[in-house]
């Protein structure tokens, strides 16, 4: 409490503390995330520590300088979400974050979707920590609440691949999967994901396989769109699907029946770059949403 003199009489003057929420380390997370996708293999036509997959035009170490680029833009998104601000600051912010990354990729186009989907998330985490919303509340579930009309209002790139294949195909899309509060991740890649570190828990990149082997079985590509029509989106599906359904990374020699699947994408330039985009979303989700294990009490 402050007093303050008004015609010599002492009046107390109350302010509110303001606390500042702690999303510091948000922006780190996301890019971290980032690099574990880079670091998953094999991962059907994808880029990875690995190879390039389908792609001439990029590789490792373009996504490593594109992931650095954009963890600053990624932790602003979440200093705004605590703050309260709306879509129209979130897409300043992104539009930064993309001239950063094509600043450090020569003008290549690496993380595009992920700054849509990961920013917002990131902007999610940053409200639900500056109390916003219920702290309960999944990030995804903050997205659509806060953001979900703005998303679906806001202007077009019309000349994008995803575009352009949504348009074509009548693809849903990145913006119909962020507004309804990503399905994908919390329906696919976050169950895969979660199976299958329960079941070979010494392994994180096996889970992190299996959850993109997922999500590409169930997702409607646009960037699989674009790159090889129905005839690509359906034979990603039937391959993605099959791994699946023969065990998955529980299986024997799941490793090359993975690999083999890769390479079938890669002769086919096919790549599922949406379904990368989610498994980074799907690792942060999980990072922030993760369940704590029960403490063991005594009898």
């Amino acid at each position: 409490m402050i007093t303050t003199a008004a015609r010599g009489v002492e009046r107390p003057v109350l302010r509110r503390a303001l606390i500042e929420p702690d999303v510091s380390a948000v922006g780190a997370v996301a890019a971290d995330c980032l690099v574990q996708e880079l670091e998953t293999w094999p991962k059907p036509g994808l880029v990875s520590h690995v190879d390039n997959g389908s792609h001439d035009d990029m590789d490792a170490a373009t996504f490593r300088r594109s992931a650095a680029a954009i963890r600053p833009y990624l932790q602003r998104l979440a200093d705004a979400g605590a703050h309260g601000c709306g879509m129209g600051r979130l897409r300043i912010i992104g539009l930064e974050a993309e001239r950063a990354m094509l600043a450090a990729t020569a003008g290549v186009n690496t993380h595009r979707g992920a700054i849509f989907g990961l920013g917002l998330l990131c902007a999610a985490a940053g409200a639900r920590a500056g109390g916003l919303v219920d702290p309960a509340l999944p990030l995804g579930d903050v997205v659509a609440r806060l953001w979900g009309d703005s998303i679906l209002d806001g202007p077009v790139l019309l000349h994008s691949h995803g575009s352009v294949a949504r348009r074509r195909f009548r693809a849903g899309g990145a913006r119909i999967e962020a507004a309804t509060g990503f399905p994908s991740v919390y329906r696919i890649g976050l169950p895969s994901l979660r199976r299958a570190t329960s079941v070979v828990p010494q392994d994180v990149e096996a889970a992190r396989v299996e959850a993109c082997f997922a999500l590409i079985a169930s997702v409607e590509d646009t960037n699989l769109l674009h790159r090889g029509g129905l005839d690509g989106l359906r034979f990603a599906h039937d391959e993605a699907r099959s791994f699946i359904a023969s065990g998955g990374v529980r299986a024997p020699g799941w490793r090359a029946r993975a690999q083999s699947i890769h390479e079938s994408f890669v002769a086919r330039r096919l790549s599922p770059g949406g379904s990368a985009d989610l498994l980074a979303m799907t690792l942060f989700v999980d990072a922030h949403e993760r369940p704590v294990p029960r403490c063991l009490t005594r009898s």
